[in-house]
């Protein structure tokens, strides 16, 4: 049957469930009677929809509140066992997989670092090996929570490049990391991990984090926004009135320098050459610098940052700052701030928002001096509208905004589990989650 808008009644029951479970998700718990004006349906549709979607399982009580002059009211919210999703963050030094509950509370957690075989950096992305730690480290989530396979929602996978959908699956381009057209998505399915009917959702990692970041994060409340991920290399998503989902950029390739470093990608001159993690302690050893030997990216940065910005010492005293390391710094700043110059003359945001381990280790440290640089690069006008801050959600933000993938197609069917052929989640669910959002 369809209704004159040209929807059936089970598109109509799927929105009003979808309207329901939103609400309790973020506002929740709430009563049957709160449920009416914030969603906007009929005490009678609120009935049948709390009904079907208690007998499913997916809403619960919570307790009771008292009302004024009546009898009091029972209080409802989203059950955090009635589905689980793994995040997977597959990085540049470690891919860390975590598994959620319904309400994105962490149960279990792998990481798994990635260390070179051989002298080329690509070594440690040997897409056998990346395989091969996905479906231990999605197994060994599960088996520490005691959770069977049947009961997720899907896998979200954030992966450095580009994420292409094909009749395969997901194949990803990463051009940084020797990827050329690998599917991912099909040598997943091809492992047998888990069941058929169980989806994986393959994006790029800075679209992850910048997803979690503008539904739950410090992106909240803004329409226009790029989210910037900084580690080994450098990535971004863009978050617009064009497109709400978020659009994955490669931000790091971007030319600052005509004929300048070669990058990882094979060209010259690109922003990830002088900003990346990888980059700026390379650029630390050419100036003289002694970056710490036989360890990984983030230990040496954490040495860099302590030679240049040195700690008082147990007498009080501060000793000398390694200029060396010092200068490298204070440049990559203006680098970075070049490079978000450009980012506010493309897209006009309203902020620019840091993540990435790197990102979150340099930004308290020099974090004012970029944004001096970006603004002085800028357009006056659109460089006095924005606001660049650090993320909120720490190491984790690639990880949760991967499981905010199969969680958005879930309630986007209005709680009804999807099959793997899906394309898409329905535009629907993003829109009110970033709707939602803004207030």
């Amino acid at each position: 049957m369809r209704v004159r808008s040209g929807r059936t009644v089970r598109d109509l029951r799927r929105e009003n469930r979808t309207a329901v479970l939103q609400r309790l998700y973020f506002d929740g718990p709430l009563s049957r009677f709160s449920l009416g004006p914030a969603t906007g349906l009929s005490s009678g549709s609120i009935s049948n929809v709390v009904a079907e979607l208690v007998s499913d399982g997916l809403v619960e009580e919570a307790g009771i509140v008292e009302s004024a002059g009546g009898r009091p009211r029972t209080l409802l919210r989203v059950s955090p066992t009635s589905g689980y999703m793994i995040g997977v963050d597959v990085g540049e030094t470690r891919i860390r997989i975590e598994l959620f509950d319904l309400t994105l509370t962490e149960l279990a957690r792998v990481e798994r670092p990635l260390e070179a075989a051989g002298p080329r950096r690509i070594d440690r992305y040997d897409v056998a090996v990346v395989v091969r730690h996905l479906r231990e480290g999605i197994a060994e989530v599960l088996h520490r929570a005691g959770i069977a396979p049947e009961r997720l929602l899907g896998v979200g996978i954030g992966v450095p490049g580009i994420v292409a959908r094909t009749a395969d699956g997901a194949v990803v381009h990463g051009q940084t990391i020797g990827w050329d057209a690998v599917p991912l998505e099909r040598m997943l399915r091809d492992s047998h991990l888990l069941p058929e009917t169980i989806p994986y959702y393959i994006d790029n990692g800075a679209k992850t984090l910048g997803q979690a970041e503008m539904w739950f994060g410090a992106g909240r409340g803004a329409r226009n926004a790029v989210l910037v991920l900084f580690g080994s290399g450098v990535g971004a998503c863009v978050v617009s009135d064009d497109t709400r989902t978020g659009r994955a950029i490669e931000w790091g390739h971007l030319t600052v320098r005509v004929r300048g470093r070669r990058c990882r990608c094979g060209a010259q001159g690109c922003l990830e050459a002088y900003a990346g993690a990888e980059a700026l302690l390379e650029r630390w050893a050419e100036a003289g610098g002694r970056p710490p030997a036989d360890t990984d990216e983030e230990t040496a940065l954490t040495a860099m940052l302590a030679a240049a910005y040195p700690a008082p010492g147990p007498d009080g005293t501060t000793p000398g700052a390694d200029t060396t390391a010092l200068a490298v710094l204070e440049e990559t700043a203006e680098y970075l701030g070049a490079g978000f110059s450009d980012l506010i003359n493309l897209f006009q945001p309203e902020r620019i928002l840091v993540g990435g381990w790197a990102g979150l280790q340099l930004g308290t440290r020099f974090l004012d001096s970029v944004r001096s640089h970006a603004t002085s690069y800028a357009l006056s006008y659109p460089a006095a509208n924005v606001r660049i801050d650090l993320g909120t959600f720490g190491p984790d933000a690639v990880t949760v905004g991967a499981g905010i993938l199969p969680l958005a197609d879930f309630f986007a069917h209005g709680g009804h589990r999807t099959q793997p052929e899906r394309e898409e989640p329905l535009p629907a669910w993003r829109t009110t989650l970033q709707e939602r959002a803004a207030h």
